[in-house]
């Protein structure tokens, strides 16, 4: 029987099979309300490079999250099945995926967005047919990157990053993308659940520039438990 996923990835699965909101998140997900979307957390493997995660750059000149690095994914259409299906096709829509090339594992807990009012599901999925992708809309994607596993844990890479309002979370600084906000939140706590996280300097803060992005607290805490990174 052919695996739905490579080996390296069980810690995570068996993880994810008891995750809640609060492993992500202190804010409780409201029982109702909020603008349902989702998001793509798409990990492949380079033969070269090891495992990765596909992440976007919102353009620039966006009104909301300019030039903020991001999972591909966004609200929830009507006609849309469920969440994996959102995510699928936004990812198509914006970065031209192949939905048929992703096989969908699992699905998060829903996570609140308060300064949107975005209820986000990221739905984690395994990329076992890799294909170029590209900004299919650069008035709203500038590019597309797959950041591997192995430099996301580097501690030479890692921080966090103090908003304006006085938020502070993780972030991670990769291949010219700082990383920061929701994405660098769901990124860092999966990181720690599938047992890849090296230990790296908290004290490593930096200030972003008041114009940019809002922030994003329901997904802006660090994992605090360091364990030894199997991929390395």
């Amino acid at each position: 029987m052919t695996r739905q996923s490579p080996q390296w990835m069980d810690p995570l699965l068996v993880r994810l099979g008891t995750a809640r909101v609060e492993d992500f998140t202190p804010l409780p997900t409201p029982a109702t309300g909020g603008r349902a979307s989702a998001v793509l957390v798409l990990l492949g493997e380079d033969p070269e490079t090891g495992p990765d995660v596909l992440i976007l750059q919102r353009a620039a000149n966006l009104r909301n999250h300019a030039g903020q690095p991001a999972f591909p994914g966004g609200a929830a259409d009507p006609e849309d099945a469920d969440a994996a299906a959102t995510a699928l096709r936004e990812a198509n829509e914006e970065v031209d995926l192949d939905p048929a090339s992703v096989t969908v594992l699992a699905e998060l807990p829903r996570l609140w967005i308060p300064v949107s009012d975005f209820v986000v599901t990221p739905i984690l999925g395994w990329w076992h047919t890799p294909h170029r992708v590209h900004p299919r809309q650069p008035v709203e994607v500038a590019h597309v990157a797959r950041l591997p596993v192995a430099e996301l844990v580097d501690p030479a890479n890692r921080l966090r990053v103090r908003h304006p309002s006085g938020w502070t979370g993780p972030a991670f600084s990769v291949r010219g993308m700082l990383v920061w906000g929701f994405t660098a939140g769901v990124l860092a706590t999966l990181l720690e659940m599938g047992g890849w996280v090296r230990p790296w300097p908290r004290h490593r803060v930096v200030d972003l520039p008041p114009t940019g992005a809002d922030p994003a607290p329901s997904a802006g805490t660090d994992p605090v438990d360091e364990v030894p990174n199997p991929l390395r």
